[in-house]
């Protein structure tokens, strides 16, 4: 049978030109080339591109999910990708076999989904906030998860095909959950195998202006599109809680709240519950969707 073919995905706001050369140049050094790699422009122009590699530009900044969305578009154009890889503009693949064992996982099993690589530091950290599971302190073990990390995953597209791209509204902020649980939903796995590493600087996520309200916003357009209507209460009770304990800034309750009122007053369409036997095996999976 014919191997899965790779296509690489990477934004970027034309900020980070040498980074991105550089992530460029690692992606260059795989074992297992990719067929196709794309580089949006998210409402910025693109450097000097090498050969080989497609640029986009938009027009305007269309957030992660929208540019994500103008490469899947335009991998799907080109026609021979059969696994998608979504990295950040500032990361980095330090290990030239990371398309070889992505490869591998999905030869060996039709029902993977995603793939998430672990993001580490320079001096090889992983922050809690990157593992995908409620129990975050071992960032080595390996197992399916019920979410995935935006800034170094693999996708199946004969998955996407099945599921929809990602949430366009979203724009920043929950679309990775958005797309796993609709993935869930549909039968898919989702992986978390930290042997797969993405170099990436140590940042913090309020580091964006709009953090708080699009956190706040998204997560309850989250329940408005996808949970069955008994959890959609619990689940925002929930975060409104965990928020209320864990934000110690004033500006940014205020921010975050105005976005729950946003997302409670606007829709988010389509609303496709996830069967009941989903929320069970979310569960079973560590993670039932009320947290």
């Amino acid at each position: 049978m014919r191997q899965p073919r790779v296509g690489v995905a990477i934004l970027t706001m034309g900020n980070r030109p040498a980074e991105l050369g550089e992530l460029l140049e690692s992606v260059a050094k795989q074992d297992t080339p990719a067929s196709r790699i794309v580089v949006v422009g998210n409402g910025a122009s693109l450097p000097p591109l090498p050969d080989g590699v497609t640029g986009v530009e938009l027009p305007e900044n269309l957030g992660v999910t929208g540019g994500r969305n103008a490469a899947i578009a335009k991998l799907r154009e080109l026609g021979d990708v059969d696994i998608l890889v979504d990295l950040d503009d500032d990361g980095l693949l330090i290990d030239t076999d990371v398309f070889t064992r992505l490869v591998e996982l999905y030869e060996q099993d039709e029902a993977l989904g995603v793939v998430s690589f672990r993001i580490a530091d320079e001096q090889g950290r992983t922050a809690r906030r990157h593992v995908p599971r409620l129990r975050a302190s071992d960032p080595m073990r390996r197992g399916y998860v019920t979410t995935f990390l935006g800034g170094g995953h693999g996708i199946s597209m004969k998955m996407l095909d099945e599921t929809g791209d990602w949430p366009d509204a979203f724009f920043y902020a929950h679309e990775e959950t958005d797309l796993a649980w609709r993935a869930l939903d549909h039968g898919w796995k989702i992986l978390y195998e930290p042997a797969l590493v993405l170099r990436h600087p140590w940042t913090s996520p309020t580091r964006h202006a709009v953090f708080h309200r699009m956190v706040a916003r998204n997560r309850v357009w989250l329940a408005k599109r996808h949970l069955p209507a008994l959890l959609v209460p619990l689940y925002l009770g929930v975060w409104t809680a965990l928020t209320l304990l864990r934000t110690r800034s004033a500006s940014g309750l205020r921010a975050w709240f105005g976005g729950f009122a946003e997302g409670v007053r606007t829709p988010c369409p389509p609303r496709r519950p996830m069967r009941w036997r989903t929320v069970w095996r979310m569960t079973r999976l560590g993670r039932p969707p009320v947290i």
